[in-house]
């Protein structure tokens, strides 16, 4: 197959492993990845936080570049996030729309019914759920509210897992509670998002993992974060990153968890002192 990668902005600008993770399995798989270079963000922060009429340029961009998927180009599109890929499919049409851009919707809904979050592809594309992955350590997954609820992926990220040579795949309790993350919602409902992130790093701590998975950076940023400053030393890594570790290429675990090393911070100055 013919697959046309859509990073997302987040992945793209501070977690690039995750899209570079997706194009080594594809390509491990045998398939052809492409990369739109005009592509950027899919406009789900603006539609979530309500400026429909300026999400529109954004969408449109992401739609135009993409286009070449409904007209056979590529067979299909990946997007390495549930969150992404629910905006792309449930909200990118409805907004032109409402902007009386019908043209542009009926392509918006011409190429996300091409579009797929990374599990989707595997299994129900691609038909996969051995993808002759090595990773000899102590897992938990987190099922991210998107994934879970507007793409209803199910267990396809587990089945997945499960199939991944040495590892210990061990339950995340209460697992498909949300984190707390929510985009602008942890801005905006801070002390709420922080007690939601409090009961998801104890779950995870519970396990005993050594390494949380999920298929949303965002998500895993947010736990992440929590269980760096916790200092827990449970390494978050993307579904992609797990799944494109082999014995001849393993995925290495981050020396921390989104925290610079200390010898790698720049000094304070007697201003910020």
């Amino acid at each position: 197959m013919r697959i046309a990668l859509a990073a997302t902005c987040l992945a793209d600008t501070l977690f690039p492993g995750a899209p570079r993770a997706t194009v080594r399995l594809l390509e491990r798989l045998g398939h052809e990845v492409v990369f739109p270079a005009d592509q950027a963000c899919c406009g789900q922060m603006h539609v979530n936080t309500g400026y429909f009429r300026e999400a529109v340029p954004v969408i449109r961009n992401h739609v135009e570049t993409f286009a070449p998927v409904a007209d056979g180009e590529w067979d299909a599109v990946v997007m390495p996030s549930g969150s992404c890929t629910g905006s792309v499919r449930h909200q990118q049409a409805m907004v032109c729309r409402r902007a009386g851009l019908e043209d542009l919707a009926a392509t918006a809904e011409a190429v996300s019914a091409k579009t797929y979050e990374l599990s989707e592809l595997l299994v129900d594309v691609l038909g996969l759920t051995d993808v002759g992955a090595w990773f000899p350590h102590r897992v938990t997954y987190h099922p991210t509210c998107h994934s879970l609820r507007m793409l209803h992926v199910g267990d396809k990220p587990l089945r997945l897992l499960r199939a991944v040579e040495s590892i210990d795949l061990v339950e995340l309790p209460a697992a498909d509670s949300c984190c707390g993350f929510g985009g602008t919602f942890a801005l905006k409902n801070a002390d709420t998002s922080a007690a939601m992130l409090e009961d998801k790093t104890a779950n995870v701590r519970g396990t005993g993992a050594e390494v949380l998975t999920a298929g949303d950076m965002s998500c895993l940023m947010h736990i992440g974060g929590g269980l760096s400053r916790q200092g827990t030393g449970i390494r978050a890594l993307h579904l992609a990153e797990v799944l494109a570790s082999t014995r001849e290429e393993p995925t290495p675990l981050p020396e921390t968890t989104f925290t610079r090393p200390e010898r790698e911070r720049p000094a304070r100055t007697e201003a910020a002192r």
